[in-house]
């Protein structure tokens, strides 16, 4: 496990320390994903899977050309022909 210490720039900007863009093979224009767990903050150098799997939701719904709305109607329906 390594440790640096990184120091914000102007306009938010963090540099990444030469060796650990090295290790990892990250390139300029790389797509980071930035996860802020209550003030602990991880980088991860891929996007999430979370990312990812709503990209691919979000092309299915346009595909079918579904709304959270229409989405959200239907899950009500059904739960209440169920009883629920």
């Amino acid at each position: 496990m390594t440790n640096a210490t990184v120091k914000m720039a102007k306009r938010g900007l963090i540099t990444i320390p030469k060796p650990l863009r090295k290790s990892y093979g990250m390139q300029p224009g790389d797509t980071f994903s930035l996860l802020d767990l209550g003030g602990v903050f991880v980088l991860s150098p891929r996007r999430s899977e979370i990312d990812t799997l709503a990209d691919k939701i979000a092309a299915q719904w346009d595909e079918d050309e579904e709304t959270l709305e229409l989405i959200l109607a239907a899950l009500r329906e059904e739960r209440y022909l169920r009883g629920q």
